[in-house]
């Protein structure tokens, strides 16, 4: 049994938690939760996060519409990070780009490898 006590929290109660695209191995995204956001998640099977810069909780997509799902959690073996595998809808990023990832960094250049959604 799934026991998030067992997790290891940062001083602010936060775990980092790593959105992957769970059919195509994507990256998509990186945010925070907390144990209230985590068993919100686990409830509904929709992706919520903490906001640390509006101090609220935020269900992905809940004013844009590209919601995540959760396919499968899962835990790093010391027990401080999360891997979400997910069901994207739509862009992952607010900048309407599938991941957040976007920006490589080739030859100490950075190079924008993803374009906007239309």
């Amino acid at each position: 049994m799934f026991d998030p006590d067992t997790l290891s929290y940062d001083a602010n109660g936060l775990i980092p938690v790593i959105a992957q695209d769970h059919a195509s191995g994507e990256v998509l995204m990186m945010a925070w939760m907390n144990a209230t956001s985590l068993a919100r998640t686990m409830e509904t099977g929709r992706m919520t996060y903490w906001s640390r810069s509006r101090q609220a909780f935020w269900a992905k997509g809940e004013s844009s519409g590209h919601v995540q799902t959760l396919i499968e959690m899962r835990v790093d073996c010391d027990r401080d990070c999360l891997l979400a595998l997910v069901e994207q809808v739509g862009p992952a990023c607010h900048t309407n780009r599938r991941s957040c990832f976007y920006t490589a960094v080739r030859d100490g250049n950075e190079t924008e490898i993803l374009t906007p959604e239309a």
